[in-house]
């Protein structure tokens, strides 16, 4: 006795060709996405030691237990994959204080960003940089 009828096997398979459109709708709207200009940052030069261990501006400092490192693409670093190159970034603390996001930049990124600080206006003028440089970015 069947009883998968051809009703039911064309509305199981439409219903399997709905999801996938789902799924494929949400991931090609995904790429879409721009990266925002990270807020509360610093600008630094960061050194990877010996991981955690960093130094900052020639400073010794520790990257926090979930530390994210972000590279160019917007891509995650491993610590490890960067030790001993000394790298331009602007970065956030966490509460304890500790090194938790980074955001590595290109040479010509860091010296637009480096004179930035200077001026009456010049948090103001870092903030402005920074939304251009991340917004130029995909």
């Amino acid at each position: 006795m069947n009883r998968c009828t051809k009703s039911r096997a064309r509305s199981a398979f439409s219903a399997f060709l709905a999801g996938l459109f789902l799924t494929f709708a949400v991931t090609a709207s995904a790429q879409g996405i721009q990266r925002d200009a990270p807020k509360d940052v610093v600008l630094g030069k960061l050194v990877v030691t010996a991981p955690p261990e960093i130094t900052l501006d020639g400073k010794p400092d520790r990257l926090s237990p979930g530390s994210r490192i972000r590279d160019l693409n917007n891509m995650l670093v491993l610590s490890g994959g960067i030790v001993g190159k000394t790298l331009p970034v602007v970065y956030r603390r966490d509460a304890a204080g500790l090194i938790h996001e980074v955001w590595i930049l290109t040479d010509d990124e860091y010296t637009k960003l480096g004179g930035a600080g200077s001026g009456a206006n010049g948090a103001q003028r870092f903030i402005e940089l920074l939304a251009l440089i991340f917004g130029a970015r995909r």
